[in-house]
């Protein structure tokens, strides 16, 4: 009852009001975007050739399915929203790694204001160059797509380059409408605009989980159940536990001590004093970025490598390497995955935290780890610290991503069913509703209202 009078304060409030509006407003367009089909593009014949695939593919199909969840469905109807916030994100990304390694970006970043400004249109630059290269290879996918996987059909009502053209012009402009949408969300509304729609793509497959779950277990129209019920009680349990774990993970610190000289004038002089705070090294630094990476890098190879033809029989072990890679229940493909997701946990502290600057900073404003020299020894030991929290939730992570590809084949779950028990879905959810729920926690104790949570704080922020 609480938590609803909770949620009932945030309508007293006239300005949360109007975020929360508007931030529904917005996202109720962005899902209409991932509906609209291209011009062109026969959507009712794909979905006849995209659930073949899903039912001849096993626990193979993993990349389209993946692609579904995160499109909010697009794929489906080959909608023009179908790169959706991803170019943008890609982009980001990209951008955020060079600036680790070209002198021009990292002189950018310090500049404050408007070094950002400048990072910011080069990163909407390159989100232009990657909506044109990914439209325009879904659009020859489309026109042959014997050579993709798909059935002998046809797909394009109308192939040629100006088919092209037009799938280029409109999944470019829906992707960067769509980015728009996300700044104004972030600006004008609650939360992060990219982060909430990322989320609300991934929540809008929940109905056909729910629905797929209700046949397995309870049946409907006239298909019979295929499991008991005791079943979906002890996952529902699994995933109430697994939930908390994502959270813990989410929310974990780890606080390294730092004291700091606090000066004040008094009397005839100045006058020293200590003070002593904390610096929050966050267990999960990397957030989805392992996952994210790691999915794609081993899809794409096992999707390349099953078109080898079987006439070359020299490279068969390359036909069976890529079935092994795309099956997710397989240990190749459990193994491979594990490994990525650790090495890019790792590679991602390596270029985003920087010990020695923080040392530095730290140096500059009269502060100090207890028991460790300023300087070299500070960043020294800063780095072998975050080795280890790395290593710690790396290994959260690890587990998490393992656990939808797990259910997947030892229980046979559906793809739609298994991606809300952990992976990036999981995390991005969590992540994404711990941070708004602080925005608008924030707003409401601002106004002597209670939060969310007792004592008004949310409880990973005590």
């Amino acid at each position: 009852m609480a938590m609803l009078a909770t949620f009932a304060n945030t309508f007293k409030i006239p300005e949360l009001r109007k975020r929360i509006l508007m931030t529904a407003g917005l996202v109720f367009v962005s899902r209409l975007i991932s509906m609209i089909p291209t011009p062109g593009v026969d959507w009712q014949t794909l979905q006849v050739e995209l659930a073949r695939i899903r039912e001849t593919a096993g626990a193979g199909g993993g990349l389209m399915d993946w692609f579904n969840v995160f499109s909010g469905g697009a794929l489906n109807q080959c909608a023009v929203g179908f790169l959706s916030i991803w170019p943008y994100i890609s982009a980001s990304i990209i951008i955020q790694l060079l600036t680790a390694v070209i002198p021009l970006f990292e002189k950018l970043k310090q500049e404050g204001e408007s070094g950002r400004v400048k990072l910011a249109q080069y990163t909407r630059y390159l989100t232009i160059g990657i909506c044109v290269f990914q439209s325009f290879a879904l659009a020859t996918a489309l026109q042959n797509p014997a050579s993709f996987g798909l059935g002998n059909v046809q797909i394009v009502t109308r192939p040629g380059f100006g088919f092209n053209i037009m799938t280029v012009i409109c999944m470019t402009a829906a992707s960067l409408f769509v980015m728009w949408l996300a700044d104004q969300i972030t600006q004008s509304g609650i939360g992060n605009g990219t982060s909430l729609i990322i989320m609300i793509n991934i929540t809008s497959r929940l109905p056909v989980a729910i629905i797929e779950a209700w046949t397995r277990y309870f049946g409907l129209g006239g298909i019979s159940a295929t499991r008991s019920p005791i079943e979906l009680l002890l996952l529902l349990l699994f995933g109430f536990a697994i939930t908390m774990g994502t959270v813990m993970l989410t929310q974990g610190l780890r606080k390294v001590p730092i004291h700091s000289t606090r000066r004040a004038a008094g009397g005839g002089g100045n006058t020293y004093g200590m003070q002593q705070t904390y610096m929050p090294l966050r267990v999960n630094y990397t957030g989805v970025m392992p996952i994210i990476f790691a999915g794609p890098l081993i899809q794409f190879p096992s999707a390349l490598l099953s078109r080898i033809p079987a006439e070359i029989e020299w490279l068969m072990w390359l036909k069976w390497l890529g079935a092994q890679l795309s099956d997710m229940t397989s240990p190749i493909h459990l193994s491979a995955y594990a490994i990525l997701i650790m090495f890019f946990a790792f590679f991602w502290v390596a270029t985003q935290f920087n010990a020695m600057q923080i040392s530095d900073n730290l140096k500059r404003e009269g502060s100090y780890v207890p028991g460790i020299r300023p300087g070299r020894a500070t960043a020294e030991y800063l780095d072998a610290l975050m080795t280890r929290v790395t290593l710690i939730g790396g290994t959260g992570l690890l587990v998490i991503a393992l656990v939808p590809q797990l259910l997947r084949g030892l229980m046979e779950l559906p793809w739609e069913m298994a991606s809300f028990f952990g992976g990036t879905s999981l995390l991005i959810i969590v992540g994404v509703a711990l941070d708004t729920l602080r925005q608008m926690e924030s707003h409401l104790l601002m106004r002597n209202y209670d939060g969310f949570l007792k004592h008004g704080r949310l409880r990973g922020r005590r």
